[in-house]
Formats: C-alpha cells, sequence, structure tokens
C-alpha cells in the first residue's frame, strides 16, 4: 500500500459499496480498519462476491479488524467533581505513540498525545490546542508537547497538518492554531524554538501556495486576490469527491443539487476543512446541498493566518519585517471587506458574489482573539455579541436553525473560548466573564445528570447538542480544556451540587 493512499484510493468500489449500504452504522468505522490481508486479495475476491447485504457484512468482518470506540462511558450520577473528573480523565484520553503498519488509515504520530474521544480515536488539529488550554493546567506538560511535536512532525512530513492523523485526511487541514499551540507552551530552548518557526513558515506557505501568481479576481487552492488587488484565503481541498468517512452522507447530498456534483463535494471537504461542519455560513439556502464553501472567504481563518503572521514576524529572525508587512496587508483587507460598518461587527465575504455576507456568527470574535480589531471595532462587536449572539448557556454558533451542527441552538466549547479571550483582551472582561460562566453552569449541569462531557452543548435550553452526521460524543477533549481553563481562570463553582 502506498503510505499516503486513502480507503478510497485502495478499495474504491468495496467502499463505496460498504458505505452506501451502510453496512455499519458509522461510515468512519469501516475507513479506520485494519485488513487482514493484502488489498489486492480482499479485491480479487470482493469481485465474486455474491449479492446482498449479509454476504458483504459478513465479507467486512472476515476481512477486516474494525476498530472499538474508544469511549463507551453511559450516563449515570458522576463519581467526582467536575473539575477532578477532568484532571483524572487525561489518562482515558491519553495516546501512546503510533507507528502503524501500512496496513490501515492511520498517520504515524511519534509522541505520546491526547485524542477528543468517542469516535474520533486520533489526534486532531484545531481541537488539539484547546485540549492543550486543560492539559496545561493541570500540569500534563508531557501531552502538551507530543501534541505539538506530532503537529511539527506532520508539518515537515506534509507541508501542513492535516485535519487528523489519517490518509483520508491528507487533503485537507482545519484551522491554523499550531502557532498558538506553540505560544502557549513558550519553549525557550533554541534548537526547538528554531524547528517550531520554520513549521510555521511552511505551514503558511501551504496556506499561501499561489498566491502571488493570482491576477485580481482570480483564486488557486485557500488564496484568493480579490478585484482591489487585496488576498485573502478560503477553505479548500483538491479532491472533488465524496469523504472517506461520510461517503454516504455526501452522495446523498450531491443528489440533492442541481450543481455538478464534483463541486459539491469540494465544498463539503472544505467545509469539513473548516473545523464548522457543517453551517449556515456555507450554505446559499436552508440545505446542505446548497453549500458553496469554496466561494467564501471565512472571517476566522483570515484571523488565525494574521495571528500565523505576526507570531513569524514576532520572532525577530531576517524574514521578520517580511511577515509584519504579510500581516499588515491582511489586516487592511480584513478591515476593507470583512468589517460590516452598519451592523458593527466583523463577518465572511463572499468572493463570487464580491460582498460582504450578512450573518453574525461567532468567527466575528477571531479578530479580536489575534488583535486584528481596532478599539472601536471591538467596542461595537462586544455590543452585537451582548445583543443577539448570548445565550443562557454560552455563546450561541449562529442565529440560523438549520439542523446542521454549527448552528443554533449548539454551543462550541473552541467558539466560547476564543470569544473570552477575544473580548478580554480589549477590555470586556465582564461579557468575558459572563460567557464563561453560562459555559461552565452548562456543562455542569449536564455533569451533574449524566457523569459526562460532551463535544457540544444546547445553549439555551441547557442539554446535550445535536444534528450532525453523527451521534454525539463523548469525552471530551476540547470541552475538558476549555472548561477546565474556565474554572481556573474565573474561580467558578459548577452549578448542580457538584463542586470543584
Amino acid at each position: 500500500m502506498r503510505a499516503e493512499s486513502s480507503p478510497a484510493d485502495l478499495y474504491g468500489p468495496l467502499l463505496a459499496k460498504v458505505q452506501e449500504r451502510a453496512i455499519l452504522p458509522d461510515g468512519k468505522t469501516f475507513v479506520d480498519a485494519l485488513p487482514r490481508r493484502s488489498v489486492a486479495a480482499i479485491m480479487k475476491d470482493f469481485a465474486h462476491l455474491p449479492a446482498g447485504d449479509e454476504a458483504l457484512r459478513a465479507f467486512v468482518t472476515d476481512n477486516f479488524e474494525l476498530p472499538r470506540t474508544s469511549s463507551d462511558a453511559q450516563p449515570g450520577a458522576p463519581t467526582a467533581p467536575l473539575r477532578d473528573h477532568i484532571r483524572a480523565f487525561w489518562k482515558d484520553l491519553a495516546r501512546a505513540p503510533d507507528c502503524p503498519s501500512d496496513r490501515g488509515s492511520a498517520l504515524p504520530v511519534r509522541h505520546r498525545h491526547v485524542v477528543p474521544g468517542g469516535r474520533f480515536r486520533e489526534i486532531y488539529y484545531w481541537d488539539s490546542f484547546f485540549t492543550m488550554l486543560g492539559l496545561v493546567r493541570d500540569g500534563e506538560h508531557e501531552l502538551a508537547n507530543g501534541i505539538v511535536d506530532a503537529m511539527t512532525d506532520l508539518i515537515e512530513a506534509h507541508g501542513h497538518i492535516p485535519n487528523g492523523t489519517r490518509t483520508y485526511y491528507l487533503g485537507r487541514s482545519q484551522p491554523p492554531l499550531y502557532h498558538m499551540m506553540v505560544e502557549l507552551l513558550g519553549d525557550g530552548r533554541p534548537e526547538v524554538a528554531a524547528r517550531r518557526l520554520s513549521a510555521m513558515k511552511r505551514e503558511h506557505g501551504w496556506w499561501m501556495d499561489g498566491a502571488g501568481d493570482l491576477a485580481p479576481g482570480e483564486q488557486n487552492a485557500r488564496a484568493a486576490r480579490l478585484a482591489d488587488g487585496a488576498v485573502l484565503n478560503r477553505y479548500w481541498d483538491p479532491r472533488n469527491t465524496p469523504r472517506d468517512e461520510s461517503w454516504r452522507e455526501d452522495v446523498a447530498t450531491a443528489s440533492k443539487s442541481s450543481r455538478p456534483i464534483d463541486e459539491v463535494y469540494r465544498d463539503l471537504r472544505a467545509g469539513a476543512e473548516s473545523g464548522w461542519d457543517f453551517s449556515s455560513r456555507w450554505l446559499e439556502g436552508d440545505t446542505l446541498s446548497s453549500i458553496r464553501t469554496t466561494a467564501i472567504a471565512p472571517v476566522d481563518l483570515n484571523a488565525f493566518l494574521f495571528g500565523l503572521e505576526t507570531a513569524i514576524a514576532g520572532c525577530g529572525d531576517a524574514e521578520a519585517g517580511h511577515y509584519a508587512r504579510l500581516a499588515e496587508d491582511r489586516r487592511d483587507a480584513m478591515h476593507r471587506h470583512l468589517w460590516n460598518t452598519e451592523a458593527g461587527y466583523f463577518a465572511d465575504y463572499d468572493i463570487e458574489e464580491d460582498a460582504l455576507r450578512p450573518a453574525l456568527t461567532a468567527a466575528a470574535l477571531a479578530p479580536l482573539l489575534v488583535g486584528a480589531a481596532t478599539q472601536e471595532q471591538a467596542d461595537a462587536t462586544a455590543r452585537a455579541v451582548e445583543g443577539d449572539l448570548l445565550a443562557p448557556g454560552g455563546l450561541h454558533t449562529t442565529l440560523m436553525q438549520t439542523g446542521q451542527q454549527w448552528d443554533r441552538p449548539n454551543g462550541w466549547a473552541p467558539l466560547q473560548w476564543i470569544a473570552v479571550a477575544g473580548l478580554e483582551r480589549y477590555g470586556h472582561d465582564a461579557l468575558a466573564r459572563e460567557i464563561a460562566r453560562r459555559w461552565v453552569d452548562t456543562v455542569g449541569e449536564i455533569f451533574a445528570r449524566t457523569g459526562l462531557l460532551f463535544e457540544k452543548y444546547d445553549v439555551e435550553r441547557a442539554g446535550i447538542g445535536g444534528g450532525g452526521e453523527y451521534t454525539t460524543q463523548t469525552g471530551f477533549g476540547w470541552t475538558n480544556g476549555v472548561t477546565a481553563d474556565f474554572i481556573d481562570s474565573y474561580d467558578l463553582l459548577p452549578p448542580g451540587g457538584v463542586t470543584r
């Protein structure tokens, strides 16, 4: 097997049939399975397989070692206070270095690390920063450093950090937060700092590939040059086929669209790269089949890349001035194209329509997080957030209710933290604390009832979040990390009779 071949590359018609017939309840199960013999032998026998789901199911179980979910926890009364539960739970999410054979889809991870939990049994990119917040709080420095070392390895091996450590994720990344991980750990050893700076530059180059050759109105991969010459970034995936792990869902979505199916598949993949998979941010209408992610320059992606450029410039090497100018150019472009002057918040930009998209979302806080906003913009954003995005249980993701998991009424730990840190940076401490308190209350109330932490929450009714392509997962790395950080930073006491 080629080291970077995805399951779809290897098992094409077999994968399509397994996924489309829903032989396994979760599409991720098959693409994470280990073949018991050679791909050639499996595919030769598959060509002569009798028709029928039972024969196909038996063939899969005979020829593949199926993975077990990393967390099979059942709801029950808490056995420890919430904060103690988080401290103790890192051992359940920790994984030893993994250098798998070339039989399966797993990419090597040569350092001890942490996974999110549930079906997410490998390391994930942007999840990991928010998980690290809790690891650092709890003195789990080996695990935190292991994550950053693994991310550095991935950049050196592939030029970027994949969505997760699977071959089927290699075509896409996730929100670029590697520079924030490096800053969080603050390792001053010269050889470590030099290696990580080199990795930041290489990641930046991957995101900006082709940008220098673009004429106004042109796009290449993840870069787009606007009519006025400004460069902004978008999400993208070079593949235009269904995602391996969500094959059945993507085929069904594309079948409902009047657009060419290859465009729909690429936009679905780009939406997955955003981390917001999926959201009304990427839709033209109310349904997922209207997705057009690659036509949008997201405000948070561009904010994070401004943060990356600023971080590289701050390292002070011979190229610092170059990256400082890139950051200044991006900030100017964000102010011209991503700031809604009338409404008073940052928003996404429609590249094809050459127009600002009107929706207020939690992504509006990302420019505050990285220091790309003026004080006046931050003040206006705080008013918009308090007036419209603040929910009883934390911060809304969007104000649209579409059934997609990155829409109302769901709230997500990373977006709470980005908002709180961004508001604090500009002096809106009371609103920041209120968002943190409401989030901890929500997590605490559900924990008091179930003894579990979840990947997402209903911030309107203090419930477990829903929607999306799979059942809500428990664990859960970024919820643990953000909640621990809020409890410790603000000395918060979770509700429901569960003490710290």
